[in-house]
């Protein structure tokens, strides 16, 4: 199990209380206002727009918050335009970050997120330097509670799914980016909600942090995934989910 997952994982155990529930929701109003922006306002023609609603609704967003978000996208709603950005970094212990960003100032947020970086040991890199380390997946997330690998499998193989891992009380279910919606939609058909479900970068492999390093990274994992303007944060980490839960507790 990827350590990216491992701390979506405990982010979520962790994130029951209304401001961070609040913090969830405008990540994920963030996505749908830019994916209606680039594909339009209908979720049946628009691939990306339908997995942002999807994962919203299985989040609880109300449904006048998923409609405002699509009108501010298609410019029927007021709102500053969003810009995405990817930051690369190298944080603590070599670790390969990739630090993506919604933002409506991109000269206010770029030295906000380098400040972040240097305050807990790390550093801005060059574009590219780092995302050939990953590869860009279509990942969802399935509490092990919900189905089992076998019915998973059926569910899903079909729909374009290459890969299903087993983890912590989770399944990872992998696919090609432009099959995410046709994986979602077949758990749906199949009756298996989903925890989440997002196009990730996945880490082609990982280096394990322990002791000093691996509570700095966390630090920094937390203080950028804090700022307003981040909306994920891939790395090439690995630690112990015993080890994770004990410094985040």
């Amino acid at each position: 199990m990827s350590g990216h997952s491992k701390w979506s994982t405990i982010k979520r155990k962790k994130a029951k209380e209304d401001q961070k529930r609040g913090k969830v929701f405008s990540r994920l109003a963030r996505e749908i206002i830019v994916a209606a922006r680039q594909g339009g306002g209908d979720p049946t023609a628009n691939t990306r727009l339908r997995v942002a609603v999807q994962a919203a609704k299985v989040a609880n967003m109300p449904a006048d918050n998923i409609a405002r978000a699509i009108k501010r996208g298609t410019g029927e709603g007021e709102g500053a335009q969003l810009e995405e950005v990817t930051y690369e970094a190298y944080g603590p212990g070599g670790v390969a970050m990739c630090v993506e960003v919604m933002t409506d100032n991109k000269n206010r947020t770029t030295p906000e997120i380098r400040f972040i970086l240097d305050r807990y040991g790390a550093s801005m890199a060059d574009a590219g330097a780092v995302t050939w380390m990953f590869e860009r997946k279509g990942m969802v997330i399935v509490d092990a509670d919900r189905a089992t690998e076998e019915q998973l499998l059926e569910a899903v193989l079909d729909a374009g799914a290459e890969d299903i891992r087993p983890g912590d009380d989770v399944f990872e279910v992998y696919c090609p980016p432009d099959r995410l919606a046709d994986v979602t939609d077949a758990l749906g058909a199949a009756g298996v909600e989903f925890a989440t479900a997002e196009v990730s970068l996945v880490p082609k492999s990982v280096i394990p942090l322990e002791g000093k390093n691996a509570a700095k990274f966390l630090k920094l994992l937390e203080a950028l995934e804090d700022h307003d303007d981040v909306q994920t944060v891939y790395a090439n980490f690995d630690i112990p989910t015993s080890v994770m839960e004990e410094l985040t507790a």
